[in-house]
């Protein structure tokens, strides 16, 4: 005749095996376990989140590679007397951990996207250009430029230094506390047609 405990794993199965205290391992044991298990988690998605951030891994498809990829190529963020070059994770992926996953779940989109084939060829992707970039443009007016302001800021800027009508323009900016995107829409991509006469009159 079948005891309890016999009831018992024939009725929960593995759930139930898996809630029973462990009569072979220590707590110890069990813990050092568990943090070296986290710890290999975690360098690997953390290794396979860097991977995704990469110009290869952005440009592997041929929907960037072909459009805006090319575009980019022309830019000074892609070539200057300097060679500090921004890549596409540089503008487009926050650094801090927190705003990174955020934009990382609001990517999955664009994967839905990439497999419906929404703009895969280049006139469905000219299509869809301004609602893309204004896309891009509201999150990164919404954050402050905060991409921008990795590498540029107010106070590093030698306003001496720059042409005169770069020198207006970041001196308006200034007493209007307005943000990068807000003038320097066509910095690295070309802009879509349709955009606004003010829009069209920025950089």
């Amino acid at each position: 005749m079948p005891n309890n405990q016999d009831r018992e794993d024939s009725g929960d199965g593995w759930w139930s095996r898996l809630r029973r205290p462990s009569a072979r391992f220590s707590i110890l044991t069990l813990l050092v376990v568990g943090f070296i298990g986290g710890i290999v988690f975690w360098g690997g998605f953390n290794t396979g989140m860097e991977a995704t951030n990469t110009l290869t891994f952005c440009i592997s498809c041929h929907e960037m590679q072909d459009t805006v990829y090319q575009e980019y190529k022309k830019t000074i963020h892609y070539s200057n007397r300097t060679g500090v070059r921004a890549v596409c994770s540089d503008c487009h992926v926050p650094k801090d951990w927190v705003h990174k996953m955020a934009r990382k779940i609001q990517a999955t989109g664009e994967v839905y996207g990439k497999i419906m084939g929404t703009i895969n060829t280049p006139e469905k992707f000219e299509a869809k250009r301004l609602e893309l970039a204004q896309h891009e443009w509201d999150r990164m007016k919404g954050s402050d430029s905060r991409e921008c302001r990795n590498c540029h800021s107010f106070d590093g800027m030698n306003l001496e230094a720059q042409k005169p009508r770069s020198r207006k323009q970041h001196e308006i900016g200034l007493r209007k506390n307005s943000t990068c995107i807000e003038c320097h829409k066509g910095i690295a991509h070309q802009k879509p047609k349709g955009m606004k006469d003010e829009e069209e009159d920025e950089y």
